[in-house]
């Protein structure tokens, strides 16, 4: 039997960030999964002087002065309720799509086809409206789930498999149990005995995965590719994961065949880092995309938002400096796609901030 741990909620093994209370991340022990997006590869050349321009130094607090650099006015904070992601038009983040994990002996065509048509009927928006109906509408993920299934027509068309007791793990945060809900509807239509198990952080199911103790469970692409990675080669193995889904999900599935894993087909919908600003922002500057972010907002007036570590990392602000060229006027230390980088978004003290691309702040009202 495996135990629930109440620690550290779907561990994703490099960039450890606090839970925002009440959040669906958040709980007890004060820590969201930890995600590869902020930390993958050495940070080198992207810490020198110069080149984060307009970083605070990680672990500051409140909002930092512009470096020398920053030229150009930017675009100023502007308030509103609704907040939109900004398109990724030049692939700064890995795909962490969500994929079926499954061990390899219990991976029949029957079972594989019944978790693929929870893949095929998702998507980012969706997955957004499942985790508001949850985080924001108070319903249990399963009531959630079974609510969805019914509109989408889950389980459709599924064939019977031979039947008998699978065990879907989740991890302990609620899109991670509404998903495994989700994998139980079809499961149940396609034969099999289910049961929902919440089990914890990915360093406990992932063995039990592996050694057959539950037999399928919802993961994430890129993070779980690097976290098998990373077991296998050690930490300061060459990253595997990419912006490209079909080259994640075949790193992952090399690395995933060596730990006696196998995977459904991966889902449209992401849960990754992206950066968002206010409707009232977007339409005032006219940003949809980071590129446009950075062309036209570059400047003193623009507040970036987001976790202490983010100046420093390859795939939050030294990221937008490399690949975009972006240069925020300052930078306000807050949390990692929390309650506080979204409230400095909604009252107009940041323009732009990190939040994660399935987060249910995010439906349309």
């Amino acid at each position: 039997m495996i135990a629930a741990d109440s620690g550290r909620p779907d561990d994703r093994p490099s960039d450890t960030r606090p839970a925002p209370p009440g959040s669906r991340r958040d709980t007890g022990g004060g820590q969201m999964r930890a995600r590869t997006r902020l930390m993958i590869g050495a940070v080198g050349a992207l810490a020198a002087a110069g080149f984060l321009t307009g970083c605070g130094d990680a672990g500051s607090s409140g909002t930092e002065a512009p470096e020398a650099g920053a030229s150009g006015a930017g675009c100023a904070p502007v308030a509103g309720d609704q907040l939109v992601v900004l398109d990724d038009d030049k692939k700064l983040q890995d795909t962490d799509n969500v994929i079926p994990a499954i061990n390899a002996k219990a991976a029949t065509p029957p079972l594989v086809a019944a978790l693929d048509k929870v893949s095929a009927a998702l998507d980012t928006p969706k997955l957004i409206e499942l985790n508001k109906a949850v985080d924001v509408d108070r319903k249990t993920p399963k009531v959630a789930a079974g609510e969805f299934a019914a509109a989408n027509d889950l389980t459709a068309g599924i064939a019977k498999g031979p039947g008998g007791p699978i065990v879907v793990g989740a991890a302990n945060f609620s899109e991670s149990e509404t998903l495994a809900e989700l994998y139980a509807i079809t499961l149940t239509a396609a034969g099999y005995e289910v049961r929902v198990q919440q089990i914890g952080s990915r360093e406990l199911y992932e063995p039990a995965l592996e050694k057959g103790e539950i037999q399928v469970v919802p993961e994430y692409a890129a993070t779980l590719a690097e976290f098998l990675n990373t077991k296998t080669n050690g930490q300061d193995a060459q990253p595997v994961s990419s912006p490209e889904l079909d080259k994640t999900v075949a790193a992952l599935k090399a690395v995933g065949e060596r730990s006696g894993l196998a995977f459904g087909a991966p889902s449209a919908a992401q849960d990754q880092n992206a950066f968002a600003v206010t409707r009232a922002f977007a339409d005032k500057y006219g940003v949809s995309t980071l590129t446009q972010l950075a062309e036209k907002c570059s400047g003193a007036d623009t507040v970036l938002a987001g976790p202490p570590e983010c100046p420093q990392r390859p795939k939050c602000q030294a990221g937008l400096v490399e690949v975009y060229d972006f240069k925020a006027g300052s930078f306000s230390s807050l949390d990692a796609g929390g309650p506080q980088t979204k409230n400095a978004l909604k009252t107009g003290t940041a323009s732009v901030g990190l939040v994660l691309s399935s987060d249910a702040s995010l439906a349309v009202n």
